[in-house]
């Protein structure tokens, strides 16, 4: 993607100042890895159809009395680049679809903006089912859940995570820090690096923070640049 293409991504962003790539510190140079312990996974029969059948009838907390549909995931499965967010929406919850509607339009731009599209990745969400009224995941939701997407990675075997907003981070981190402290740094997740961003409905929120979101996803594809580099 030439710069003048990338340039009009960004702005589709709301984003009006640029940082140019060079002038953010490089993986190597600063960020401190705070590495979580492995998770070992015993080997598996999973395959695609029947864990997204599994997931489609799962009854494993009561959200399932309250979902329109189940939201397993989309994207390139075999893709390099794994996606993870909080859970679904209103729009997700009617479509199925992670990462619809107003928010979803902005991850398809700040995916663009480093040169990705959705079929480049994997999208998937913390939990499967939308809470009540968008409400924040219960700890129960999110441990009951927390084997789907496990199971998502190992079939995946992603190079790179870019983990959306808070629950996102801290449930793969297994951490209570702060979104602010997790930013700007690469950690793991079960062998894959991990990079922290703010969830794109936050940032519809509070436009000013759009600026931010360059700064992460420059130092994701930094991270993700620098991996490849070094095989």
């Amino acid at each position: 993607m030439d710069n003048e293409l990338r340039l009009q991504y960004l702005e589709a962003m709301g984003i009006d100042v640029w940082l140019s790539r060079t002038s953010i510190p490089a993986a190597s140079e600063s960020p401190t890895e705070a590495v979580i312990d492995h998770i070992d996974l015993a080997p598996s029969l999973d395959n695609w159809t029947l864990l997204e059948a599994e997931v489609a009838n799962c009854q494993k907390c009561t959200l399932c009395t309250t979902r329109k549909n189940t939201v397993f995931g989309s994207g390139n499965q075999q893709a390099d680049w794994m996606i993870v967010g909080e859970g679904p929406g209103q729009h997700e919850d009617e479509q199925g679809l992670p990462f619809v509607g107003n928010a979803g339009g902005l991850l398809t731009e700040m995916l663009r903006a480093i040169s990705l599209t959705r079929e480049d990745v994997f999208i998937a969400n913390i939990i499967k089912c939308r809470p009540p009224n968008n409400r924040d995941p219960h700890a129960d939701e999110i441990a009951h859940c927390s084997d789907y997407l496990y199971r998502q990675h190992q079939l995946i075997q992603p190079k790179m995570i870019l983990a959306l907003g808070r629950i996102a981070a801290q449930t793969l981190l297994k951490t209570n820090e702060p979104l602010a402290k997790l930013r700007g740094k690469v950690h793991t997740f079960n062998n894959s690096p991990v990079v922290v961003a703010y969830h794109p409905a936050y940032l519809l929120r509070f436009l000013p923070e759009k600026s931010k979101a360059w700064v992460d996803l420059s130092f994701a594809l930094q991270t993700f640049t620098k991996l490849e580099g070094d095989l």
